[in-house]
Protein backbone atom coordinates (compact mmCIF):
# COMPACT_ATOMS: atom_id res chain seq x y z
CA UNK A 1 0.00 0.00 0.00
CA UNK A 2 1.20 3.53 -0.77
CA UNK A 3 2.49 5.81 1.98
CA UNK A 4 -0.45 8.16 1.38
CA UNK A 5 -2.95 5.33 1.82
CA UNK A 6 -1.13 4.19 4.98
CA UNK A 7 -1.28 7.70 6.40
CA UNK A 8 -4.95 8.14 5.55
CA UNK A 9 -5.84 4.75 7.03
CA UNK A 10 -4.04 5.53 10.29
CA UNK A 11 -5.83 8.86 10.58
CA UNK A 12 -9.22 7.37 9.69
CA UNK A 13 -8.83 4.38 12.01
CA UNK A 14 -8.30 6.77 14.91
CA UNK A 15 -11.69 8.39 14.36
CA UNK A 16 -14.53 7.37 16.70
CA UNK A 17 -16.87 4.92 14.99
CA UNK A 18 -14.43 3.98 12.21
CA UNK A 19 -14.92 0.39 10.97
CA UNK A 20 -12.31 -2.09 12.15
CA UNK A 21 -12.34 -5.69 10.97
CA UNK A 22 -14.65 -7.55 8.59
CA UNK A 23 -14.44 -11.27 9.43
CA UNK A 24 -17.45 -12.09 7.25
CA UNK A 25 -15.59 -10.80 4.20
CA UNK A 26 -12.67 -13.13 4.96
CA UNK A 27 -15.13 -16.01 5.31
CA UNK A 28 -16.55 -15.20 1.89
CA UNK A 29 -13.08 -15.17 0.30
CA UNK A 30 -12.27 -18.55 1.86
CA UNK A 31 -15.61 -20.01 0.74
CA UNK A 32 -14.98 -18.91 -2.85
CA UNK A 33 -11.47 -20.37 -2.71
CA UNK A 34 -12.94 -23.67 -1.49
CA UNK A 35 -15.54 -23.76 -4.28
CA UNK A 36 -12.74 -23.49 -6.85
CA UNK A 37 -10.68 -26.34 -5.33
CA UNK A 38 -10.44 -29.71 -7.12
CA UNK A 39 -13.05 -31.17 -4.75
CA UNK A 40 -15.21 -28.04 -4.90
CA UNK A 41 -18.08 -27.13 -7.21
CA UNK A 42 -17.72 -28.20 -10.87
CA UNK A 43 -19.61 -25.11 -12.09
CA UNK A 44 -17.43 -22.66 -10.13
CA UNK A 45 -14.23 -24.43 -11.25
CA UNK A 46 -15.26 -24.20 -14.91
CA UNK A 47 -15.89 -20.46 -14.95
CA UNK A 48 -13.64 -17.91 -16.65
CA UNK A 49 -13.74 -14.13 -16.72
CA UNK A 50 -15.55 -14.25 -20.06
CA UNK A 51 -18.03 -16.96 -19.15
CA UNK A 52 -19.54 -14.91 -16.30
CA UNK A 53 -19.40 -11.45 -17.88
CA UNK A 54 -23.16 -11.39 -18.37
CA UNK A 55 -23.67 -12.42 -14.74
CA UNK A 56 -21.87 -9.30 -13.55
CA UNK A 57 -24.16 -7.09 -15.63
CA UNK A 58 -27.33 -8.93 -14.61
CA UNK A 59 -26.51 -8.76 -10.89
CA UNK A 60 -25.75 -5.03 -11.11
CA UNK A 61 -29.10 -4.37 -12.79
CA UNK A 62 -30.93 -6.43 -10.17
CA UNK A 63 -29.28 -4.34 -7.44
CA UNK A 64 -30.43 -1.18 -9.22
CA UNK A 65 -33.97 -2.58 -9.36
CA UNK A 66 -33.93 -3.14 -5.59
CA UNK A 67 -32.74 0.43 -5.06
CA UNK A 68 -35.48 1.85 -7.26
CA UNK A 69 -38.06 -0.24 -5.38
CA UNK A 70 -36.75 1.00 -2.00
CA UNK A 71 -36.54 -2.68 -1.03
CA UNK A 72 -33.80 -2.74 1.59
CA UNK A 73 -34.00 -6.46 2.32
CA UNK A 74 -33.74 -7.28 -1.38
CA UNK A 75 -30.89 -4.80 -1.78
CA UNK A 76 -28.85 -6.64 0.86
CA UNK A 77 -29.22 -9.84 -1.17
CA UNK A 78 -28.49 -8.21 -4.52
CA UNK A 79 -25.41 -6.37 -3.27
CA UNK A 80 -24.22 -9.74 -2.01
CA UNK A 81 -24.70 -11.16 -5.51
CA UNK A 82 -22.67 -8.28 -6.98
CA UNK A 83 -19.94 -8.89 -4.40
CA UNK A 84 -19.97 -12.58 -5.28
CA UNK A 85 -19.10 -11.66 -8.85
CA UNK A 86 -16.18 -9.49 -7.70
CA UNK A 87 -14.81 -12.19 -5.41
CA UNK A 88 -15.27 -14.92 -8.03
CA UNK A 89 -13.45 -12.91 -10.70
CA UNK A 90 -10.64 -12.23 -8.22
CA UNK A 91 -10.38 -15.94 -7.34
CA UNK A 92 -10.28 -16.91 -11.02
CA UNK A 93 -7.40 -14.45 -11.45
CA UNK A 94 -5.66 -15.75 -8.31
CA UNK A 95 -5.89 -19.32 -9.60
CA UNK A 96 -4.26 -18.10 -12.84
CA UNK A 97 -1.53 -16.27 -10.91
CA UNK A 98 -2.68 -12.89 -12.23
CA UNK A 99 -3.86 -11.02 -9.11
CA UNK A 100 -5.77 -11.54 -5.85
CA UNK A 101 -8.71 -9.95 -4.06
CA UNK A 102 -6.16 -8.10 -1.91
CA UNK A 103 -4.74 -6.50 -5.06
CA UNK A 104 -8.24 -5.42 -6.07
CA UNK A 105 -9.05 -3.88 -2.68
CA UNK A 106 -5.61 -2.28 -2.31
CA UNK A 107 -5.79 -0.71 -5.75
CA UNK A 108 -9.30 0.61 -5.12
CA UNK A 109 -8.36 2.12 -1.76
CA UNK A 110 -5.27 3.82 -3.17
CA UNK A 111 -7.31 5.23 -6.05
CA UNK A 112 -9.97 6.58 -3.67
CA UNK A 113 -7.28 8.33 -1.61
CA UNK A 114 -5.52 9.64 -4.72
CA UNK A 115 -8.71 10.95 -6.31
CA UNK A 116 -9.95 12.73 -3.18
CA UNK A 117 -7.17 15.26 -2.50
CA UNK A 118 -9.89 17.63 -1.25
CA UNK A 119 -10.49 15.17 1.62
CA UNK A 120 -7.17 13.39 2.18
CA UNK A 121 -4.63 15.74 0.63
CA UNK A 122 -3.60 19.37 0.61
CA UNK A 123 -6.21 20.46 -1.92
CA UNK A 124 -8.78 22.93 -0.62
CA UNK A 125 -12.13 21.42 0.29
CA UNK A 126 -14.54 21.18 -2.65
CA UNK A 127 -17.64 23.36 -2.43
CA UNK A 128 -19.93 21.18 -4.55
CA UNK A 129 -20.18 18.04 -6.66
CA UNK A 130 -19.26 19.87 -9.86
CA UNK A 131 -15.94 20.98 -8.39
CA UNK A 132 -15.27 17.41 -7.27
CA UNK A 133 -15.73 16.19 -10.86
CA UNK A 134 -13.20 18.79 -12.05
CA UNK A 135 -10.74 17.57 -9.40
CA UNK A 136 -11.25 13.98 -10.53
CA UNK A 137 -10.58 14.95 -14.15
CA UNK A 138 -7.32 16.66 -13.14
CA UNK A 139 -6.20 13.68 -11.06
CA UNK A 140 -7.04 11.21 -13.82
CA UNK A 141 -5.10 13.32 -16.35
CA UNK A 142 -2.10 13.27 -14.00
CA UNK A 143 -2.44 9.48 -13.63
CA UNK A 144 -2.43 9.04 -17.40
CA UNK A 145 0.65 11.24 -17.72
CA UNK A 146 2.46 9.30 -14.99
CA UNK A 147 1.61 6.04 -16.75
CA UNK A 148 3.01 7.37 -20.01
CA UNK A 149 -0.35 7.28 -21.72
CA UNK A 150 0.09 10.87 -22.92
CA UNK A 151 2.76 9.59 -25.30
CA UNK A 152 -0.02 8.58 -27.66
CA UNK A 153 -2.91 10.86 -28.62
CA UNK A 154 -5.90 10.46 -26.32
CA UNK A 155 -9.21 10.83 -28.13
CA UNK A 156 -11.94 12.85 -26.47
CA UNK A 157 -14.25 9.83 -26.24
CA UNK A 158 -11.65 7.10 -25.66
CA UNK A 159 -12.29 6.87 -21.92
CA UNK A 160 -16.05 6.35 -22.34
CA UNK A 161 -16.54 2.56 -22.14
CA UNK A 162 -18.08 1.11 -25.29
CA UNK A 163 -19.73 -1.57 -23.13
CA UNK A 164 -21.99 0.97 -21.40
CA UNK A 165 -25.73 0.72 -22.16
CA UNK A 166 -26.40 2.66 -25.35
CA UNK A 167 -28.49 5.39 -23.71
CA UNK A 168 -25.95 6.02 -20.96
CA UNK A 169 -23.08 6.01 -23.48
CA UNK A 170 -24.97 8.51 -25.63
CA UNK A 171 -25.32 10.89 -22.67
CA UNK A 172 -21.63 10.73 -21.86
CA UNK A 173 -20.24 11.16 -25.37
CA UNK A 174 -22.65 13.99 -26.28
CA UNK A 175 -21.75 15.81 -23.06
CA UNK A 176 -18.04 15.53 -23.81
CA UNK A 177 -18.50 16.71 -27.37
CA UNK A 178 -20.49 19.70 -26.08
CA UNK A 179 -17.71 20.62 -23.63
CA UNK A 180 -15.30 20.60 -26.59
CA UNK A 181 -17.51 23.13 -28.40
CA UNK A 182 -19.53 20.79 -30.63
CA UNK A 183 -22.84 22.15 -29.43
CA UNK A 184 -26.10 23.83 -30.46
CA UNK A 185 -26.69 27.45 -29.50
CA UNK A 186 -30.04 26.72 -27.86
CA UNK A 187 -32.40 23.88 -27.08
CA UNK A 188 -34.56 25.04 -29.99
CA UNK A 189 -31.68 24.09 -32.27
CA UNK A 190 -31.69 20.61 -30.80
CA UNK A 191 -35.44 20.29 -31.42
CA UNK A 192 -34.81 21.35 -35.03
CA UNK A 193 -32.29 18.51 -35.26
CA UNK A 194 -34.90 16.09 -33.88
CA UNK A 195 -37.32 17.20 -36.62
CA UNK A 196 -34.59 16.80 -39.24
CA UNK A 197 -33.72 13.29 -38.06
CA UNK A 198 -37.40 12.30 -37.96
CA UNK A 199 -37.83 13.44 -41.56
CA UNK A 200 -34.78 11.40 -42.60
CA UNK A 201 -36.14 8.39 -40.74
CA UNK A 202 -39.51 8.63 -42.48
CA UNK A 203 -37.86 8.86 -45.93
CA UNK A 204 -36.25 5.43 -45.58
CA UNK A 205 -38.03 2.20 -46.47
CA UNK A 206 -39.79 0.44 -43.63
CA UNK A 207 -37.74 -2.45 -42.26
CA UNK A 208 -34.55 -1.33 -43.99
CA UNK A 209 -31.13 -1.04 -42.28
CA UNK A 210 -31.11 2.63 -43.31
CA UNK A 211 -34.37 3.27 -41.44
CA UNK A 212 -32.96 1.58 -38.34
CA UNK A 213 -29.82 3.76 -38.55
CA UNK A 214 -31.91 6.91 -38.87
CA UNK A 215 -33.96 5.86 -35.85
CA UNK A 216 -30.71 5.67 -33.92
CA UNK A 217 -29.87 9.23 -35.00
CA UNK A 218 -33.34 10.34 -33.88
CA UNK A 219 -32.81 8.80 -30.44
CA UNK A 220 -29.38 10.41 -30.20
CA UNK A 221 -30.92 13.82 -30.86
CA UNK A 222 -33.61 13.28 -28.22
CA UNK A 223 -30.93 12.44 -25.65
CA UNK A 224 -29.35 15.81 -26.41
CA UNK A 225 -32.70 17.48 -25.74
CA UNK A 226 -32.64 15.81 -22.33
CA UNK A 227 -29.09 17.05 -21.72
CA UNK A 228 -30.12 20.62 -22.51
CA UNK A 229 -33.10 20.32 -20.19
CA UNK A 230 -30.99 18.91 -17.36
CA UNK A 231 -32.78 15.58 -17.56
CA UNK A 232 -31.03 12.25 -17.04
CA UNK A 233 -32.29 10.37 -20.10
CA UNK A 234 -31.52 6.96 -18.60
CA UNK A 235 -33.51 7.72 -15.45
CA UNK A 236 -36.31 9.35 -17.44
CA UNK A 237 -36.75 6.24 -19.58
CA UNK A 238 -36.48 4.00 -16.52
CA UNK A 239 -39.24 6.06 -14.91
CA UNK A 240 -41.42 5.67 -18.00
CA UNK A 241 -40.84 1.91 -17.89
CA UNK A 242 -41.86 1.77 -14.24
CA UNK A 243 -44.96 3.84 -14.95
CA UNK A 244 -46.00 1.58 -17.84
CA UNK A 245 -45.45 -1.55 -15.74
CA UNK A 246 -47.50 -0.08 -12.90
CA UNK A 247 -50.42 0.90 -15.15
CA UNK A 248 -50.39 -2.37 -17.05
CA UNK A 249 -50.47 -4.28 -13.77
CA UNK A 250 -53.55 -2.27 -12.79
CA UNK A 251 -55.19 -3.01 -16.16
CA UNK A 252 -54.67 -6.72 -15.50
CA UNK A 253 -56.29 -6.34 -12.06
CA UNK A 254 -59.27 -4.50 -13.50
CA UNK A 255 -59.67 -7.14 -16.21
CA UNK A 256 -59.60 -9.97 -13.67
CA UNK A 257 -62.30 -8.20 -11.65
CA UNK A 258 -64.48 -8.66 -14.73
CA UNK A 259 -63.48 -12.29 -15.13
CA UNK A 260 -61.30 -11.47 -18.14
CA UNK A 261 -57.63 -11.63 -19.12
CA UNK A 262 -55.94 -8.47 -20.40
CA UNK A 263 -54.61 -10.31 -23.45
CA UNK A 264 -58.17 -11.12 -24.58
CA UNK A 265 -59.60 -7.60 -24.27
CA UNK A 266 -60.72 -5.75 -27.37
CA UNK A 267 -59.18 -2.39 -28.22
CA UNK A 268 -62.04 -0.35 -26.83
CA UNK A 269 -62.17 -2.11 -23.45
CA UNK A 270 -58.38 -2.20 -23.18
CA UNK A 271 -58.17 1.55 -23.77
CA UNK A 272 -60.97 2.13 -21.28
CA UNK A 273 -59.15 0.21 -18.55
CA UNK A 274 -55.88 1.92 -19.43
CA UNK A 275 -57.44 5.36 -19.07
CA UNK A 276 -58.99 4.29 -15.76
CA UNK A 277 -55.57 3.15 -14.49
CA UNK A 278 -54.10 6.51 -15.49
CA UNK A 279 -56.93 8.41 -13.83
CA UNK A 280 -56.51 6.47 -10.58
CA UNK A 281 -52.83 7.47 -10.43
CA UNK A 282 -53.68 11.13 -10.84
CA UNK A 283 -56.55 11.07 -8.31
Amino acid sequence: MSQAADRVDAQTAARPGAPTTHPEFDRLVRTMWRLRQPDGCPWDREQTHRSITKNMVEEAYEAVEAIEADDTAHLVEELGDVLEQVVLHAQIAADDGAFTIDDVVRGLNEKLVRRHPHVFGEHAAASDGGEVVDIWDDVKAAERAAAGEDERPQGLLDSVPRSLPALMQCQKISKRAAKAGFEWRSVEGVWDKVAEERAEFEREASGSPERAAEFGDLLFSLVNVARWEGIDAEEALAGANRKFRRRWSRVEELARERGLEAESLGDDLLNELWERAKAEEKA
